[in-house]
């Protein structure tokens, strides 16, 4: 872990654009709520194959025109080409954007052709090739292994390849399990990667969300904890309270172990995410 000892510790978040103007409203108040603990950006998801474009640039632009803030867009390039990418990089440069989450995204349902960037260092190298050091690129990073990788020594290898071309940090895949984040960066020190490895928290407020996310993106939720979430069937309130507990404890440990940082699946929800952050003690 002494790779990731020498950065600052920081927080960051992450939205989704909301689907209907009642969701844009209840957004822009939880922005300002979870504004108030000042975050180090505000990232906003993209849709498969680009399916949220639209709504992730007008999130974008509130959060950058009318926040302290800096935006981060997420790019999935898959089923993109370099003049629908260039036109997006164009329209985010001139919006003032300084970091874009730079991921390969899923290939959507009917789709045969993943475009002109089969993969996520594709676009990571072209945005390099053409923007040079406009834009600070974060990648995904997966603790617990991609979810397509043959095992953890191929996974490694996708990820250092990520990070050649030209990636400055990176956000893990959720995990609630300490050890795999300790030796995922372990992995990283003994093949040379040096960027920041900030984990990605995501808070627990409904057990079958949670199970459906997990088996999904190939998040492990350990048995221990699947079983005390079950326990409390239908009493949500104290299914929350004790998820509270498990991130809380969590997070702190990672911050405590020298993680640089913390990004945080907000869920487009205020809580329970303020309250976990401002428990949280950073160095």
């Amino acid at each position: 872990m002494k790779s990731q000892q020498k950065y600052e510790q920081k927080f960051s978040l992450e939205f989704f654009p909301p689907r209907t103007e009642k969701g844009s409203e209840k957004l822009k108040t939880v922005v300002e709520e979870l504004g108030t603990l000042n975050p180090e950006y505000m990232s906003v998801t993209y849709g498969a194959g680009g399916t949220t474009q639209e709504r992730t640039l007008e999130t974008v632009r509130y959060i950058q025109q009318n926040t302290n803030f800096d935006a981060a867009p997420h790019l999935t390039c898959i089923g993109a080409s370099e003049e629908s990418v260039t036109e997006l990089l164009d329209t985010y440069e001139a919006m003032g954007i300084k970091r874009i989450v730079a991921l390969r995204g899923d290939l959507p349902s009917g789709m045969m052709d993943p475009g002109e960037f089969k993969y996520a260092s594709d676009l990571i190298r072209f945005i390099k090739d053409t923007r040079g050091d406009t834009f600070k690129l974060e990648v995904a990073a997966y603790p617990e292994t991609h979810p397509q990788a043959r095992n953890c020594e191929v996974g490694i290898k996708w990820f250092k390849h990520k990070v050649d071309q030209g990636a400055d940090s990176a956000i893990t895949q959720y995990f609630f399990n300490v050890d795999s984040y300790l030796y995922f960066i372990d992995n990283c020190e003994r093949h040379n990667i040096d960027i920041p490895i900030v984990p990605g928290i995501m808070p627990i407020t409904n057990y079958e969300n949670l199970i459906r996310f997990s088996e999904g993106c190939g998040a492990e939720v350990p048995r221990w904890l699947k079983c005390r979430l079950e326990s409390f069937e239908d009493d949500l309130a104290s299914l929350q309270d004790f998820g509270k507990e498990v991130v809380m404890d969590l997070s702190q440990r990672l911050l405590d172990a020298g993680a640089p940082g913390v990004h945080f699946y907000s869920m487009n929800s205020t809580e329970p995410t303020l309250e976990i952050v401002k428990s949280l003690s950073f160095k």
